[in-house]
């Protein structure tokens, strides 16, 4: 067993085994990904409640007034910039697919629709993944605060290069059939024991696979 399937299969056992089933189709993840930009779960989650209740179809969005659809979802902060950007980007599907439909994402590669999708305006590789790997069980793995702090401090990348690049560090390493648990396994871990600033070591079953618990324990004795 490689040393990142070994990782997993611990961290599940800790918190349980995550079974992939689509959260939303592939534009209600996205514009669910651009809410939850710099802002709680909990809040983006309701902003996006309160812009489906208000608005069902990605049309009305559109051609909602600006000012409207900030007010709607202003509970998920940075509501203005939001509102456009979620507007442009609609838009720009539409053109595109005739509607404000992504399904035709499913024929095409995990790069085709990761370059097709970083192409929206303020779509990153985060966002892009998120949608490829919540809404279409794509093995692209997305990176956030929780799954780049985890593995730069297991040593599985190294920290200088940042979250945007660790996209790419750590889809080279992770075996596909696993991506979605060890994305999962990683934020559980992150949000629970490997906490920013400090993690709670005595508490980790991953101590004798990590190069900054070694560290730390190296510069202690």
């Amino acid at each position: 067993m490689s040393a990142i399937a070994e990782i997993v299969r611990r961290l599940e056992e800790r918190y349980g085994e995550a079974n992939w089933s689509p959260r939303w189709n592939p534009e209600d993840e996205l514009v669910a990904c651009i809410l939850s930009q710099h802002t709680s779960d909990v809040n983006s989650f309701r902003a996006f409640d309160n812009l489906k209740r208000r608005y069902p179809a990605w049309d009305e969005v559109i051609a909602a007034p600006t000012e409207q659809l900030a007010d709607t979802i202003r509970c998920g902060g940075l509501a203005n910039s939001k509102a456009a950007r979620i507007q442009e980007v609609l838009k720009i599907i539409r053109e595109q697919e005739g509607s404000v439909d992504l399904s035709r994402l499913k024929q095409l590669s995990d790069e085709e629709a990761r370059r097709y999708l970083m192409a929206l305006p303020g779509v990153g590789p985060k966002t892009a993944a998120i949608v490829l790997c919540f809404a279409l069980g794509r093995p692209v793995i997305p990176v956030d605060t929780h799954v780049f702090r985890v593995a730069w401090r297991l040593g599985l990348i190294r920290k200088q290069i940042g979250e945007a690049r660790a996209h790419d560090a750590l889809q080279e390493k992770v075996p596909p059939e696993i991506v979605y648990n060890f994305h999962v396994a990683l934020i559980q871990h992150g949000r629970q024991v490997c906490k920013a600033p400090v993690p709670r070591c005595y508490d980790c079953p991953l101590t004798d696979l990590c190069a900054f618990y070694a560290e730390k324990s190296g510069s202690k004795s």
